[in-house]
């Protein structure tokens, strides 16, 4: 016997996955803050001032400034500018919070019937800076 009951039809939003659902408030937050996508260490990042981010490791002190010279594309405020393949005069200004690690990587080897097992672990030194300015 079926005890299941049929599920009420869903709207065709809500079916559909969360990264196809662009809502208005989405939209809305997005004009109004500056953000700029910056190229750094072969990765890219989206950036908006005040943001906290982590990036490979440098040697620089906690206090000072970092300048991303890099910057592919800037938006908000109702405009996006795009670069081929960056912006000329565009820089991101970030202040160094300081050097943090990673997770716990943990490498274990183990041959069998050779009685050879070896665990060793690694734990990656990055940077976390502060975006503090954006300039277009």
């Amino acid at each position: 016997m079926n005890f299941r009951t049929p599920k009420p039809a869903l709207a065709l939003d809500a079916r559909m996955p969360r990264c196809y659902n662009t809502g208005l408030s989405q939209t809305l937050t997005s004009e109004r803050t500056m953000y700029a996508i910056i190229s750094d260490g072969g990765r890219q990042y989206k950036v908006e001032e005040g943001q906290e981010l982590v990036i490979d490791y440098r040697d620089v002190t906690a206090g000072s400034e970092l300048t991303f010279d890099r910057v592919l594309a800037c938006g908000g405020e109702g405009t996006t500018q795009l670069g081929r393949p960056a912006l000329a005069g565009a820089s991101v200004t970030a202040e160094v919070l300081g050097p943090v690690f990673g997770p716990k990587l943990v490498v274990q080897k183990k041959r069998r019937r050779k009685n050879m097992q070896r665990k060793n672990g690694h734990r990656q030194v990055n940077t976390r800076v502060r975006i503090s300015r954006i300039e277009a």
